[in-house]
């Protein structure tokens, strides 16, 4: 049918064509009218944010209660064509199918390769997203006046509350905002939240809705319910709040993954390719947490199986993970078995025979003569051909996984170590050797116990996954060493001042050889990563990885702990050492509640979480003893840390609550942790921090390190990754919102007393021009967005927009932006304003030049304009425009009239009294001219000499008009052009009234 007010047996003509040969019964006019209307009626109750065409042609198969939009139109004369088309094209053709199975299919596919047939032609490629999902995404842009770059992920029905009362919708999640629709017995409401202004992000249960999403910005809270699957809803919002906070921390924006496998025509559930693309991500992430791989690693796939564990004859049910490099096996119960076979190891993938007992087996064999068999493999052979094709891709590699031997000791002194070394051969001979070794419980309880000195430096690097990056990259360090050397930047600075104080007590970086090696290793990582290059601490942790592994594999080290082991801790900011301070107060809160408040009162975790945490206890505890620490942490990640440090508050409750102050507290906790011994240790004492400080307090008993790290074990072991993970992100949007609200003050700080504004309108302009250049980063821009951000430069030089930029900002918030040339102006300012001439301007200058032209008195106001123009025909033509849109246009261009014809006159003098000067007078600099012969210049042209006027003699002409004075001293309302500019800003268009939206479209 055609639905529309008007031609409803067009509708009808179209049916009796398809049905004909069938002989249905014919339909009244009539009841084709009240269908029509009955299919928009549904679609609107169906969808709230729908907007039905006014005009569809709608085609529905015999027997069936399903109609299908053929084509639609936005006026009569569109549809008419369409429907004329189709019955050149269409209609005669169906009288020749002789069953309506056939003219379904065909009609159906006629449309289809129509659509193919269009998108070829102009260019448009396919994609994975539905048909439902593009229709989607039309309204998301269309309701919240998004532009195309803008990519939707997905979207859920919800309710939004406005106080008590609940609004039934549409909540849309973008790449870079969160959007609300709800269209409800006519009337409408709407929400835009952009992801980088969220402080808070939770799932909350009340009696009322067990079910709730909470959204906090720095202004306004916003409540969601009535998910259909809230738990999607939440790790989606997660997910992208996530992205939002890592483009505020390093620049880095979103960048879809097109190497996605398409989604299959038949596949049951229907999501978009950037939700695919996300949850890809996320399994991803978990993937390689999970078994330390490298940050690029993909997961392909996952799979229910068993896995046949020698050491104890079972087949132990797991999971199998394969991706590009490695496949990967975790048992079902935790921490009973876990593998990693990289695929460079791999020699051998066979099919082995089936039987009852073992169903679907597959058998893979290494090169250090290991065999592996998995069974009950569901879908073996298509798994056999995954791994057969990444095999094929794998290209052999120049280094081989050592066999770690250990050393041989028959001291007596040095007895425990070697029976530490025998108990890990032990272990070796039953569990494997390498990288393909089963990694058990019992792994765990020999790294509790102590790594022997002589292993230590290989099982970090085996238990880190270092081995894996080391080995993949042949050369990468000898080559990074080589392009940094005599090199110098901040970063080398910062190292060649750090460097002897990087263990100064230890023998080994009393000498050059030991300091050269460390400033190597610094500096290539350094070089490596730019966004980290070298913050304090890491010369402490590399000097320590140093003495037990070789430079190289010290620097493989340094990047695990740096770029997955320790995210974002060795940044400039510190951000991951504060968000996981943020963690262990909450953990300290849940285990140690009497401590807690004190703890608070004291301002004790804070300074405790940088030091501890940063160095891993190395700068804290006796060396012996923190080398065990680190030893664990290898092995099981942050987890150990956390609980290693609730174990020693733990430890010292009753002496911490008596403390007075700060100082008191930490002088506590230092001694407590400078009698922690090693006494399995074969190395000689090396002297401590702690132990150095003379007083006359009686020393501490000794606390072993092995039965402090079992007590951690004992009481806080069932501290998971998965909930510290959970907690991080909580913590994280705190910590880098309130590093952007520091960021923020301090700039409007530094710049308050150099401008007219006030401290709110310098908070609300640094918000816009932050967001303007955030905007572009994924929006596109001319300019690279991470040649516009430079953390490294002062706080009002970081952020710098470039002229496509300034030029939108200069149209919403410069009292002289109006009619068509607005551009003009825009770019003779930004080129007064960007004084080093690198096609950028900072902070501080875009508030000059506004602060000129809003606050400034009249002589202000008039010397910026007069500067920002080359030639006297540019001025008086931006005059004439400005007021093109003004009250009062027609006395201000009398007045213009005027100020230009006394201005011509008093040019004409002073040329003629110019030319009975031997010399010509050489004009004010800047000063407008007309060259000769012309009747108008081109803007930024250097002045002309023959014919000029001083910025006095412009000035004094204006003054002579009180309308031009009028226009340029009436006072401009900077925080009403800001709010304008947030909603232009957010909705693609003003809001003319209070009430046109009935939720706030403001967001932070």
């Amino acid at each position: 049918c055609v639905t529309g007010p008007w031609c409803v047996l067009k509708g009808y003509s179209l049916r009796l064509e398809i049905t004909r040969k069938h002989h249905c019964l014919l339909l009244s006019q009539a009841f084709w009218c009240l269908l029509c209307l009955l299919v928009g009626t549904l679609d609107v109750v169906l969808d709230s944010s729908a907007r039905v065409a006014p005009y569809r042609i709608l085609y529905q198969a015999p027997d069936s209660l399903v109609y299908w939009t053929i084509a639609c139109g936005c006026s009569r004369k569109e549809i008419t064509e369409h429907w004329e088309w189709l019955e050149q094209n269409l209609l005669q053709t169906l009288s020749i199918f002789e069953n309506e199975n056939d003219i379904n299919t065909f009609v159906r596919g006629k449309i289809q390769g129509i659509i193919a047939e269009y998108n070829k032609i102009n260019g448009i490629k396919e994609d994975d997203d539905t048909e439902k999902f593009k229709e989607a995404i039309v309204k998301f842009h269309k309701l919240f006046g998004m532009p195309e770059e803008e990519k939707l992920v997905n979207y859920y029905s919800c309710s939004y509350w406005k106080g008590k009362v609940p609004r039934q919708g549409w909540v849309y999640l973008s790449i870079n905002h969160l959007c609300f629709y709800s269209f409800l017995m006519g009337r409408e409401a709407k929400l835009v939240i952009r992801w980088v202004d969220i402080t808070q992000l939770e799932k909350n249960a009340t009696l009322l809705f067990p079910d709730m999403i909470k959204v906090s910005t720095r202004s306004s809270e916003h409540f969601f319910s009535v998910f259909l699957n809230i738990s999607e809803t939440f790790k989606l919002m997660e997910q992208l709040a996530n992205i939002a906070m890592r483009q505020l921390l390093d620049n880095e924006g979103f960048e879809q993954d097109r190497s996605l496998p398409k989604l299959k025509k038949k596949s049951p559930k229907k999501v978009s390719a950037l939700k695919r693309d996300l949850d890809a991500r996320a399994k991803s992430e978990r993937y390689r947490a999970l078994f330390r791989l490298p940050k690029d690693e993909k997961l392909d796939g996952h799979t229910d199986c068993t896995l046949w564990t020698p050491f104890n004859k079972m087949h132990i049910l797991g999971q199998m993970f394969v991706s590009t490099n490695y496949i990967c096996f975790t048992s079902k119960e935790e921490n009973l078995c876990s593998l990693i076979i990289p695929l460079r190891e791999v020699t051998i993938v066979e099919k082995a025979d089936s039987s009852s007992v073992l169903p679907s087996p597959l058998s893979i064999s290494t090169k250090n003569r290991m065999t592996f068999l998995f069974a009950n493999l569901k879908d073996r052979d298509f798994l056999v051909q995954r791994i057969s094709d990444f095999l094929q891709q794998t290209t052999s590699k120049i280094y081989l996984d050592k066999n770690i031997s250990g050393s041989c000791i028959s001291s007596d002194d040095e007895a425990k170590e070697f029976l530490k070394e025998q108990a890990w051969k032990i272990h070796f001979a039953e569990y494997g050797q390498g990288v393909c070794m089963y990694r058990t419980e019992k792994t765990r309880d020999l790294v509790l116990k102590g790594i022997p000195e002589s292993m230590r430096g290989e099982l970090w690097l085996l238990f880190s996954g270092a081995i894996n990056e080391m080995t993949t990259h042949p050369g990468y360090y000898e080559d990074l060493v080589e392009k940094s050397m005599g090199k110098y930047n901040l970063a080398t600075e910062e190292i060649e001042r750090d460097l002897h104080r990087s263990l100064p007590e230890h023998p080994a970086f009393q000498n050059e050889m030991g300091i050269a090696a460390l400033r190597r290793v610094l500096t290539a990582y350094a070089f490596r990563n730019p966004n980290i290059g070298y913050c304090q601490a890491m010369n402490i942790v590399t000097s320590v990885l140093l003495l037990y592994a070789k430079e190289e594999e010290a620097f493989w080290l340094l990047v695990a702990l740096c770029e997955r082991m320790l995210p974002d801790y060795y940044n400039t900011r510190v951000v991951g050492a504060l968000v996981d301070q943020g963690v262990f107060e909450e953990l300290a809160r849940d285990y140690i509640p009497q401590l807690y408040d004190c703890m608070q009162d004291l301002g004790v975790i804070s300074t405790i979480s940088l030091s501890w945490f940063l160095t891993l206890f190395l700068s804290v505890m006796p060396f012996e003893s923190a080398v065990v620490v680190v030893d664990c942490f290898f092995c099981e990640g942050i987890k150990v840390i956390f609980q290693l440090a609730l174990a020693v508050l733990e430890a010292n409750v009753d002496k911490l609550l008596n403390c007075k102050d700060d100082g008191e507290a930490m002088t506590v906790l230092g001694r407590y942790l400078d009698s922690v011994t090693n006494k399995d240790s074969t190395l000689p004492p090396i002297p401590h921090l702690h132990s150095l400080l003379s007083d006359d307090v009686e020393p501490y008993p000794e606390v072993d390190i092995f039965r402090l790290i079992r007590s951690s074990y004992e009481k806080f072991g069932s501290i998971r990754a998965d909930l510290i993970e959970q907690m991080r992100f909580k913590q994280r949007l705190k910590v880098i919102q309130t590093l952007e609200d520091t960021t923020k003050r301090n700039v409007v700080r530094t710049i308050v007393t150099e401008t007219s504004f006030t401290i709110d309108e310098l908070e609300e302009l640094y918000a816009l021009f932050k967001a303007e250049h955030l905007t572009s980063c994924y929006w596109g821009g001319n300019s690279n967005a991470t040649e516009r951000h430079d953390p490294s430069l002062p706080y009002l030089e970081q952020y710098r927009i470039d002229f496509e930029q300034f030029k939108g900002m200069f149209a919403l918030l410069f009292p002289w932006a109006c009619g068509t040339h607005s551009d003009t102006l825009a770019a003779r300012l930004f080129r007064l304003l960007d004084e080093n001439g690198d096609l950028l301007i900072n902070f501080r200058e875009f508030v000059s030049g506004l602060s000129a032209a809003c606050h400034g008195d009249l002589t202000e106001k008039l010397k910026l304009l007069y500067k920002m123009h080359g030639q006297f025909i540019e001025l008086c033509k931006t005059m004439y425009n400005m007021f093109s849109e003004d009250p009062n246009e027609q006395d201000l261009y009398h007045a213009t009239a005027a100020v230009t014809s006394l201005l011509l006159e008093i040019g004409e003098v002073g040329k003629l009294f110019s030319m009975h000067h031997s010399e010509r007078a050489v004009p004010e600099e800047g000063a407008p001219s007309v060259p000769p012969g012309t009747a108008q210049g081109v803007p930024g042209q250097p002045c002309g000499q023959d014919w000029a006027i001083t910025f006095e003699q412009f000035l004094a002409s204006l003054l002579t008009e009180p309308a031009l004075v009028r226009y340029f001293d009436k006072p401009v309302s900077m925080m009403a052009r800001i709010t304008n500019a947030k909603n232009i800003r957010m909705r693609g268009k003003p809001i003319t009234s209070a009430s046109d939206y009935e939720i706030s479209t403001m967001s932070g």
